[in-house]
């Protein structure tokens, strides 16, 4: 074998674990972009380092090391990104304000396609969804970050402790231990959001939620959405640290501050085990409509709970693979929409 044709099956052999490794990064870090950044050194310090690997370990094995030993340093700095609700009060209607705060805030959302590899398993397929979840993942930010990695390869991707332990150079007894500690952190959470329950693939009462959904916020009725809220619905819209809560604030908004949202467009999009859509606003100037927001919803008990609106567009929608324009379709043109 020559040397050009080693480095090429070499590629091949790392490449294959680029979504999984998205995936854990994701959980490990909170945010897409950082994921992208942890795996992308992984594969480089993995292919640099590759003729000292000596097979004691499977390579997907070894990659995970590497990776969580890219994200422990990543995660010194002790930033933990959150979502609104985990930083402020809910805030009424009438106190209403706009507040931005830096990028490194927030979870971010994340594109199903980029962090959950196709698993043949449902029940697999189900446990990695859940776990990409908004709520899981904001509770994922609050644990210290071994403990994080613990739960992660034990809970997530069900690791053995023995595994574990030879991946942290740590004992099994540490392992179970750093575990324990994780679930009672977590189970003391009141999470918001955290019983969405979203089938997979969406049920026939889900899709034709989401249908009264699109229709109801594309064509503007406040009535239609009311009906679609649950009472304790949630508002979100990262980078600002407003949220609302209830159907009758969350509406009251959107006809005031955000009432040159009347007439938008929604593209369906997966994201973080959801249903979700790209939002585009008209453009007053130009015509047709420019990106707003990635939309990612909540559903539980035939309501829609939580309905965050992630608004760095120039970021989110090239993630995302989506157009940063959408013409007026011909009818739309003639009649002056």
């Amino acid at each position: 074998m020559t040397n050009g044709t080693a480095t090429t099956d070499l590629d091949a052999q790392l490449e294959k674990h680029r979504v999984e490794l998205t995936g854990y990064c994701y959980r490990m870090l909170g945010s897409s972009f950082e994921a992208e950044d942890a795996v992308q050194d992984t594969l480089v310090r993995a292919w640099r380092s590759y003729d000292k690997f000596e097979g004691r370990s499977s390579l997907r094995s070894w990659l995970y090391r590497i990776a969580t030993n890219v994200c422990l340093d990543m995660l010194t700095a002790g930033n933990k990104r959150a979502r609104p609700m985990d930083l402020t009060e809910s805030t009424p209607l009438a106190r209403a304000a706009l507040s931005p705060r830096p990028d490194h805030t927030w979870l971010e959302p994340a594109p199903d396609a980029r962090v959950l590899p196709t698993v043949e398993d449902p029940a697999e397929a189900a446990v990695a969804k859940e776990s990409v979840r908004l709520a899981f993942m904001a509770a994922l930010q609050q644990l210290p970050p071994k403990q994080r990695a613990v739960l992660i390869l034990r809970e997530v991707l069900a690791w053995r402790a023995s595994e574990v332990a030879e991946l942290l150079g740590t004992s099994v007894a540490s392992v179970n231990s750093a575990l324990q500690r994780a679930r009672a952190t977590l189970a003391e959470r009141d999470d918001k959001g955290a019983d969405a329950a979203v089938s997979d693939p969406l049920d026939e009462e889900q899709q034709k939620l989401l249908e009264r959904y699109v229709k109801a916020f594309e064509g503007y009725d406040m009535t239609a959405l009311t009906a679609l809220l649950h009472e304790d619905a949630i508002m979100t819209m990262p980078p600002f640290d407003l949220w609302l809560t209830g159907p009758a604030d969350i509406t009251g908004f959107m006809t005031t501050l955000g009432a040159s949202c009347a007439g938008s467009r929604l593209l369906p999009v997966q994201a973080n085990g959801l249903p979700g859509f790209a939002h585009y606003k008209p453009d007053p100037e130009k015509g047709g409509f420019t990106p707003w927001a990635v939309q990612v919803l909540e559903i539980s008990e035939g309501r829609i709970t939580g309905f965050h609106c992630f608004l760095d567009t120039q970021r989110w929608f090239p993630l995302f693979g989506l157009p940063l324009r959408l013409e007026a379709e011909a009818d739309e043109v003639e009649e002056g929409v």
